[in-house]
């Protein structure tokens, strides 16, 4: 089966380091140090689990000073390894303004990303707020998507005052108020969204624009009745994301399995879907019974 992950940072240096002063509280929530891999190494890891990924930027630097995981730097790693990372998220910082909109119109036009990612909690703000529309308005003008975490993060987990982070701002209230004012707009609602997963749920059953990926998450976690709507009402929703490098994908991979989801689910939730809703192209070549590609195998 192909297995296309859709949240999936790159693990090394460069990432490590725009997380700035949250990398030790990270360390702590996930009970591991982060430990930088090469890009070679992080490329291995994909492949032995025959994971194509649409790999994510990160830039809290307007927060923390940090020096960015740019859009450039996650599109370099997509075009060196194309059989691996078929695609990338970029970022903007809404809170920019029109700089926001110009580096929008930059990444997809030169850089041909497939859409954005927005960290609501670390970059304290709400994709709702209507400040924001005009940067939002772009996007959907671009014709690409969006991402969007929702529900709390281990970022800043166990700091004072979270480190000035709100976990309200990553409300699926928000996304709910986003795909209202832009219905044209595809929105991939990022993680569980725990502690408000009905919520999520309401989101995605009633706007038509929005989808939701569940990475970040251990699969055997998952709320029963989230489990029960994944086999049902949302099963055209569901998307895999694995939040690499945050667990193994040995552990992912084996808990999907455990859930006990027919193949018909399983297929849409790790391929099928992200194909349809957001026109990721078809795997041209083959794949290994057992699930595995050889190193420098597999090709987009």
């Amino acid at each position: 089966m192909r297995r296309l992950d859709l949240h999936a940072y790159p693990g090394t240096a460069t990432w490590i380091a725009s997380q700035g002063p949250y990398v030790e509280a990270l360390g702590r929530y996930w009970k591991r140090q982060w430990t930088p891999k090469t890009e070679d190494d992080v490329v291995a890891g994909f492949r032995a689990y025959g994971i194509e990924a649409v790999l994510v930027a990160f830039d809290i630097e307007a927060v923390t000073g940090a020096p960015p995981c740019t859009t450039e730097y996650v599109a370099g790693l997509r075009d060196r390894y194309p059989d691996v990372f078929i695609q990338a998220w970029g970022t903007v910082d809404p809170s920019l303004g029109p700089p926001a909109i110009e580096a929008a119109r930059r990444a997809v036009r030169e850089h041909h990303v497939l859409g954005f990612h927005f960290h609501p909690i670390m970059g304290r703000y709400s994709v709702g707020d209507r400040a924001f529309a005009p940067l939002f308005e772009e996007i959907a003008g671009l014709g690409v998507p969006i991402m969007v975490d929702v529900g709390t993060t281990g970022m800043g987990a166990g700091m004072p005052g979270g480190s000035g982070a709100v976990l309200r701002h990553a409300h699926p209230a928000a996304v709910d108020e986003l795909a209202a004012a832009f219905p044209g707009l595809t929105i991939i609602a990022a993680h569980p969204g725990w502690p408000w997963v009905d919520e999520m749920t309401a989101v995605a059953l009633h706007k038509g624009n929005v989808y939701w990926e569940l990475s970040g998450w251990a699969p055997k976690h998952l709320p029963p009745s989230l489990q029960r709507d994944v086999r049902g009402r949302l099963q055209d929703k569901i998307m895999f994301g694995s939040d690499h490098p945050s667990m193994p994908f040995e552990r992912l991979l084996r808990e999907w399995d455990e859930l006990g989801f027919s193949d018909e689910v399983m297929h849409k939730v790790f391929h099928e879907n992200a194909e349809r809703v957001l026109g990721l192209p078809p795997r041209l070549g083959g794949q290994p019974a057992d699930g595995k590609l050889a190193a420098g195998g597999g090709a987009t």
